[in-house]
């Protein structure tokens, strides 16, 4: 819990009774590799908080071809947030691609926050902020070349890519496996 309450303190101020209210609304689970935090089709019922692992954000486009479209690393929240607030279905997956450990919080408990510390709402804003952010800041330009978007992926995802299947790289940059593999080989 002690790095989501880092993570919390900056971006705002709270007391040690409000910390010790915000842990225990959290719960500590595990998420194997290809587990769904949550699914397409459905209303997401939680936030989390990644202490290990990745989770990425993927969806099926018309021709039912898997599309990765971002990846979540360690200290980042990670929801599907304007679907929870709203209570409506998803139309993407969030999926462990490593083995994860998260704090996650059901939309009772975090709400139950809003009313109960002040300033809480400032404070879950910028996170929130900073997580819608990160899941659509990173998406590669199609228009430029592979070699250059697969560069760019490793400046923002530096410690992704030994971690993680290179199919699902490929995916996010929109090649296949094998023009990824020649990009790599060429780039070395």
């Amino acid at each position: 819990m002690e790095e989501l309450i880092e993570y919390i303190l900056k971006f705002g101020n709270l007391n040690r009774q409000q910390i010790d209210l915000v842990i225990s609304k959290g719960q500590i689970i595990q998420l194997k590799k290809e587990e769904y935090f949550s699914e397409a089709g459905k209303i997401p019922k939680q936030v989390g908080f990644i202490v290990a692992g990745v989770i990425r954000g993927c969806y099926y486009n018309n021709k039912g071809e898997e599309i990765t479209r971002c990846f979540i690393g360690e200290n980042s929240l990670v929801c599907d947030y304007v679907n929870f607030e709203a209570s409506t279905s998803s139309s993407e997956y969030l999926q462990a691609i490593t083995d994860c450990s998260l704090i996650v919080f059901s939309k009772k408990n975090w709400e139950e926050l809003s009313h109960i510390i002040v300033g809480w709402d400032h404070i879950k804003n910028k996170m929130v902020q900073l997580c819608m952010y990160q899941k659509s800041r990173k998406g590669p330009v199609i228009s430029q070349n592979a070699t250059t978007r697969y560069l760019e992926f490793l400046e923002n995802y530096p410690t992704l890519t030994n971690r993680i299947p290179l199919s699902y790289i490929a995916s996010y940059l929109g090649v296949t496996p094998q023009s990824l593999s020649r990009i790599r080989t060429n780039i070395r």
